[in-house]
């Protein structure tokens, strides 16, 4: 019994001290290991302060304090990974936005500029419109001493058959006199397309570009509606609805050099066989004035085959012949401007010229308000010029050339064109 007991109380003491040795064993490893490996993955995103704070020698190994500790000071997987790339896409997206504010105020400058740029050619234009127009003003009220026929005449006293250049677009309330050697075949071609007169066989519809309007096409007188057709149409209303016109819609024209445009009209019409121009002018400028021995050619093609035609002097002898004014009124083609379309009866709202017809017909385009619908057709321009006047005149007597001066001096009046005294005076 002695020794039995013995056991016990030394399995009982033993146990106890086996108890102490893992208790004591436990809290040094719990102590040194448990929580550092908790929180292993967040350590490389550790501040420099939370590295300091677990080292401290304040640090308890309890459980609750040093977790508590951790999950303050170092952030949470979920925290992490959103706190950093907000921030660096919040500044990413601010610089976004700076250069876009500063893409925005280039543009608004640029646009800004443009503006100012276009405002002022508009108000440059503006003006020369407003000159040209103060020209013409001033030479119909007699300021400038020039008298030609039908300047202080009435409009309702102008025959009807003196209004046929005088072309009426209703739908865009527009009055274009045409003024041949003036670019009127693109102008009509435009015209055309605004009153959409003519269809296209391509496409079965009107013609939408101006430039696709065939110009042999454009001279057909039935294409366009004038004042002279509105007898035809209105009866004893014409003259009515004429003034209500011209009193409300768009009216424009454009000019050139008189005697520029007088050579560019030679050379088109008699420079190159034309027969209905040689049948019915240059066989007669021949006959009068060319001492042809001899009957004439009957076609232009024979005249030119053999070279025989009309001279520019010859053009010029005929244009001053009384005889010629007392046959008929001049051809459209060498007609003076002021009688083709009254600028002392109709007042124009623009006045192009030939000269800068590029910037004109922008202008003009814009001012009517069908820039959007099309533009202005880029057709080769018309090659004669003010300098060639000099060679064209060098073998017409200087008597001659003043006669004609006068007989184109309200043209060059009325439109502000320069005396040609290099032509007048040697």
């Amino acid at each position: 019994m002695g020794i039995w007991r013995g056991l016990r109380v030394a399995f009982i003491l033993g146990s106890l001290f086996m108890i102490l040795l893992i208790i004591v064993y436990w809290d040094d490893v719990g102590g040194f290991n448990l929580y550092p490996l908790q929180d292993a993955k967040q350590l490389p995103l550790q501040s420099d302060s939370c590295t300091r704070t677990t080292t401290s020698p304040a640090f308890s190994p309890s459980i609750s304090r040093p977790q508590t500790s951790l999950s303050f000071m170092i952030p949470t997987a979920g925290s992490s990974s959103k706190f950093i790339p907000e921030r660096t896409r919040g500044a990413a997206e601010k610089q976004k936005q700076e250069e876009e504010e500063d893409r925005q105020k280039r543009r608004k400058e640029e646009t800004g500029r443009d503006e100012k740029k276009e405002r002022s050619h508009a108000s440059a234009d503006d003006r020369e419109q407003e000159k040209r127009k103060q020209k013409i003003m001033d030479v119909c009220s007699g300021k400038n001493a020039v008298e030609f026929p039908g300047r202080t005449r009435a409009f309702e006293q102008i025959p009807n058959r003196e209004l046929d250049h005088l072309i009426v677009d209703d739908t865009h309330q527009i009055i274009y006199c045409y003024v041949p050697k003036v670019a009127c075949t693109n102008w009509k071609r435009v015209m055309v397309v605004l009153s959409q007169s003519l269809i296209s066989p391509s496409s079965g519809k009107p013609y939408t570009d101006p430039e696709a309007v065939p110009p042999d096409l454009v001279h057909n007188s039935s294409l366009h509606l004038t004042f002279a057709k509105f007898w035809r149409h209105y009866g004893s209303l014409s003259r009515h609805l004429m003034a209500l016109k011209l009193q409300h819609y768009t009216k424009f024209l454009f000019v050139r050099d008189p005697f520029v445009r007088l050579i560019s009209a030679f050379r088109n019409k008699f420079g190159r066989p034309n027969e209905d121009f040689y049948r019915q002018f240059g066989s007669v400028m021949l006959s009068r004035y060319g001492n042809v021995s001899g009957s004439l050619p009957e076609t232009a093609t024979e005249a030119f085959a053999a070279g025989i035609k009309p001279t520019f002097q010859q053009f010029i002898t005929y244009l001053l012949d009384p005889e010629t004014e007392r046959e008929s009124i001049f051809n459209e083609h060498w007609r003076q401007v002021y009688r083709l379309c009254h600028p002392c009866q109709v007042k124009y709202d623009f006045i192009g010229r030939l000269e800068t017809l590029e910037t004109d017909a922008d202008h003009l385009l814009k001012l009517l308000d069908v820039d959007h619908l099309l533009h202005f057709p880029s057709g080769a321009r018309n090659r004669t010029a003010a300098s060639w006047e000099r060679d064209w005149f060098s073998q017409i007597p200087i008597t001659v050339r003043r006669e004609l001066y006068k007989l184109y001096e309200p043209d060059f009046e009325l439109f502000g064109y320069p005396k040609p005294d290099s032509v007048l005076h040697q």
